[in-house]
């Protein structure tokens, strides 16, 4: 078991991410998992922290089986997984469908997540992404455009878990890729944590508070 769990993970990863201590750093979680992981290097880096939301688009007979991921970038970013596409003879009307209804899951989950939270700027920053593991890489590849899109000056992908197929698939789409461990016998990301509980909405929304109270008095201290 690689880690004890996503906390755990964070605090390591975020230790590999110390050499941007001091640099203007924004960090993005994806929720659930990755909003514990994010949490420690977020609060390493005296960093904010905000959500990238993003959802797999699943086959309709398979909904595990990802056929694309729909991401939240001011206009939706939808990547599509051609071959999963065609394997499963999906239509263009089913996947449209299922993209519409993950496009509502997201916005349910900004109003509760985000509400009228004021959001950081990436523009001209650092912007490091973060998840609690990587498999195939459709979500992490909509949720990195999405953030693409929002002109940073740089792109870092950090998570603490994921197979070296799926890295190199993803190393067009970023600057940099910090990765603790990389196995290729994978399987689920959930084999390499000994706690792989879920994570609720209200666990992620407490994350977010807690990391914007941090920010709010490591600011009044400077005053």
């Amino acid at each position: 078991m690689s880690f004890y769990d996503r906390t755990d993970a964070g605090r390591r990863l975020a230790a590999e991410l110390e050499k941007f201590k001091g640099e203007d750093v924004v960090v993005f979680a994806l929720p659930r998992g990755g909003a514990p992981v994010a949490e420690p290097i977020a609060v390493l880096l005296k960093a904010p922290l905000d959500l990238v939301l993003v959802r797999k688009i699943g086959v309709p007979f398979q909904p595990e089986l990802a056929m694309g991921a729909v991401a939240d970038g001011g206009a939706p970013v939808i990547v599509r997984n051609e071959d999963v596409i065609a394997m499963a003879d999906v239509s263009e009307q089913e996947f449209e469908s299922v993209c519409a209804r993950e496009l509502e899951e997201i916005e349910r989950r900004r109003q509760l997540y985000l509400g009228r939270r004021e959001r950081p700027e990436a523009k001209g920053r650092i912007a490091i992404v973060v998840d609690d593991g990587v498999a195939t890489g459709a979500t992490t590849r909509a949720a990195l455009r999405a953030v693409r899109a929002r002109a940073p000056k740089k792109l870092v992908l950090a998570v603490p878990v994921a197979p070296p197929d799926t890295l190199e698939s993803l190393s067009a789409e970023v600057d940099e890729i910090v990765c603790l461990e990389t196995h290729r016998a994978f399987g689920a990301i959930g084999f390499f944590y000994r706690d792989f509980r879920q994570i609720s909405d209200e666990e992620v929304i407490e994350i977010l508070n807690r990391c914007a109270k941090k920010a709010g008095d490591a600011s009044n201290a400077t005053i």
